[in-house]
């Protein structure tokens, strides 16, 4: 009777000792899926939408509230394919929003939409972080991929030590019944008090404890030093303090100036450029803030009639004039070559593609993490517009050539760019 309620005993552990990780797995699932979702979303989706205010697009807060899942994956997807369908909700939303497309993510599978939506309907109940905490937000990707990495790895070797106790156990457990059956009596083991020192080298002793033990710490170790290399140099996040509390969400945001008003050149030349304060004045001459300080000019609106040694009053220059000093937060190696006007000219990127929500930062920080894997995920993600473009149609016309058995020059591929060799 005994040896039976012992059994029951071991097999109801095991019970509860599977229904356990089978609720960690399936927290572990849930927390991956969210993860993968954090980072498409602020892939795709930040550039248009928030989720607890309007932007481009609607607050993305409670969507699957409003529609279910089965709709919102072909919506994602292809927004013109669920309108051209006739679908009664889809032409209301196209005519709500001034019949603006939602750009169309084909590349996205459906699992990868549920990734997005599980990690909308996580985060969407969330208060809004305040604009100083936001720094945050661009570091998360690499943050969330490595929690994630390190929690698998210590669950794997929890469930690996406890799958180990409890085979030990019903291992001890089969023993003890197969002597009693041969008639052999097995001695009752005498609980004696509890010698924390001699359980401790009790374990020390036991080969299985102690590979596992080093195992984890080496694995943590090893984990440890591979994510501090990985993230050597790279600096999402980093929000310096500026000489001048400079507001895009105001500029960019509320007045909606043109991001190419300032930065004139990220349209024509490698530098995006940092604007001069003749440009600030076009508008600060006049505009001064006044209401909001009780008729005195906003203290950093102040610091630029300093720094160009203006009188606002006489509208004069003086000529002790210096210079704003920025500081840099986009800074990338010099072994890395980027044109802005390749992309923002020619491959009409958005900043939002790589600079995040801009038009939401108080202060600017880090969006993106600038690496290599970052940049060459966007080159396969994004697609090349061929149509009306003169170097492609030169491209064609030279392998049409090649075709007949003609011959082409470096000339003709654009050999004679001076960017070619220059830059």
């Amino acid at each position: 009777m005994r040896s039976i309620s012992l059994i029951f005993c071991n097999v109801l552990r095991s019970f509860i000792l599977i229904v356990s990780l089978s609720l960690v797995s399936s927290n572990v699932a849930s927390a991956q899926s969210a993860a993968e979702g954090a980072v498409l979303f602020k892939q795709k989706c930040t550039s248009c939408h928030a989720l607890n205010q309007k932007v481009i697009g609607p607050a993305l807060k409670g969507i699957l509230e409003r529609r279910d899942e089965a709709w919102l994956i072909p919506w994602i997807k292809n927004s013109q394919a669920v309108i051209a369908s006739g679908d009664a909700y889809a032409v209301k939303l196209y005519k709500e929003y001034n019949q603006s497309a939602m750009t169309a993510f084909p590349e996205l599978s459906d699992n990868d939409v549920k990734s997005i939506l599980t990690y909308i309907k996580e985060e969407g109940d969330k208060p809004a972080a305040p604009a100083a905490g936001t720094a945050t937000a661009g570091a998360s990707q690499n943050e969330e991929v490595s929690s994630l990495m390190i929690g698998g790895i210590v669950v794997l070797i929890i469930v690996a030590f406890l799958v180990i106790l409890v085979l030990n156990r019903v291992n001890s457990t089969l023993e003890s019944l197969s002597l009693k059956k041969q008639g052999i009596k097995v001695e009752e083991e005498v609980k004696v008090p509890k010698n924390r020192l001699a359980q401790l080298k009790k374990l020390g002793k036991n080969k299985k404890i102690v590979f596992f033990v080093v195992l984890f710490v080496l694995g943590g170790l090893s984990t440890a030093a591979w994510m501090g290399m990985w993230n050597t140099g790279v600096h999402t996040g980093y929000q310096p303090v500026q000489p001048i509390k400079f507001s895009h969400q105001l500029h960019a945001g509320v007045n909606q100036v043109s991001c190419q008003y300032c930065h004139s050149g990220a349209f024509k030349s490698k530098n995006a450029s940092i604007p001069s304060l003749n440009v600030c004045m076009n508008c600060h001459n006049y505009v001064q803030a006044r209401e909001k300080y009780n008729g005195e000019i906003s203290p950093e609106i102040a610091k630029i009639y300093t720094a160009l040694d203006y009188n606002p009053d006489t509208k004069v220059y003086g000529s002790n004039q210096k210079p704003v000093e920025w500081i840099r937060i986009h800074n990338l190696p010099d072994l890395a070559y980027f044109n802005h006007s390749q992309h923002v000219s020619v491959a009409g990127i958005q900043c939002q593609k790589c600079h995040g929500p801009i038009q939401n930062m108080d202060e600017v920080y880090q969006y993106a993490p600038l690496t290599m894997k970052w940049c060459i995920n966007c080159h396969r993600e994004t697609e090349v517009n061929t149509k009306g473009n003169a170097y492609y149609d030169k491209l064609i016309a030279a392998h049409e050539q090649l075709k007949k058995g003609g011959k082409i020059t470096a000339a003709v591929l654009g050999g004679l760019e001076c960017g070619k060799c220059h830059y």
